[in-house]
């Protein structure tokens, strides 16, 4: 599974927008049962070795030098989309948003079934704040891959960015019918139930999530809002003092000011 970047929405959820999945992959030539030529044959090693050699850099670190690569990889074979799908994720690590996007539309217009491109250009639009666009991108992501986990996550997420918690509710629990046990979920449902009053709603869910993991600090602090929403200080500075005494800084921040 691939790693999954939080992000911080105001105060309240860490909220999962998803590490670029970088693909390991040669250029891919279909000869159909053709003989390549010599010189095809020559330009597919070439266009392999650019690739492989702009991989090895990106998982050094050297996104600079990846992007360098893939683009020659691009100019030998112009019809890779894994190397301007890599190329993209090497641009959203430079924060290049919209050089990342361009990239992924790309990569989808030579593979329109490519999963991972319209995942990732969601989180790229998510990073600019296009949530429509980030929601209609994840979407085609879920009708190609309907137990893509974490696209149900972050269009749930997108979704309680345009107010529409119902929306995130359904989504959020979709991933709880593909993984049970994904505390993020827990933790956004409770983050959203709040949002529409149900804080007894929230109380559940994010106890749920502490229940799965003890040491993950932001549905304490969840559970903390939605214990204060219905008049229980105590609980709810005892919910704040548990994050804080996890690293939540802004946990800390209402304990100094509340508790």
């Amino acid at each position: 599974m691939k790693k999954r970047t939080a992000f911080i929405s105001v105060i309240l959820s860490l909220i999962p927008i998803g590490q670029p999945l970088l693909i390991k992959t040669g250029v891919i030539l279909s000869t159909k049962g053709l003989i390549l030529s010599i010189s095809e044959k020559a330009k597919a090693e070439s266009a392999t070795f650019y690739f492989d050699r702009a991989f090895e850099k990106a998982e050094k670190g050297d996104y600079y030098g990846a992007i360098f690569d893939y683009t020659k990889a691009i100019e030998i074979n112009p019809n890779d989309d894994y190397a301007f799908y890599n190329r993209g994720n090497a641009k959203r690590k430079l924060k290049d948003d919209y050089g990342a996007i361009s990239d992924y539309t790309k990569a989808i217009e030579i593979n329109p079934n490519f999963e991972y491109a319209y995942y990732n250009r969601g989180n790229a639009k998510d990073e600019l704040k296009d949530y429509y666009g980030a929601i209609s991108d994840y979407t085609k992501a879920i009708e190609i891959d309907p137990k893509y986990q974490d696209a149900y996550l972050n269009r749930g997420y997108a979704k309680h960015m345009i107010k529409d918690y119902e929306g995130a509710i359904n989504d959020f629990n979709k991933v709880l019918t593909i993984d049970k046990n994904d505390k993020i979920a827990y933790n956004n449902l409770a983050w959203t139930k709040r949002k529409i009053n149900d804080n007894y709603g929230a109380i559940f869910d994010a106890t749920k999530a502490i229940e799965i993991d003890p040491n993950y600090s932001n549905p304490y602090l969840n559970r903390g809002v939605a214990k204060e929403n219905l008049g229980d200080m105590n609980g709810a500075c005892d919910d704040w003092r548990k994050a804080s005494s996890l690293g939540n800084e802004s946990s800390a921040e209402w304990v100094r000011d509340q508790c």
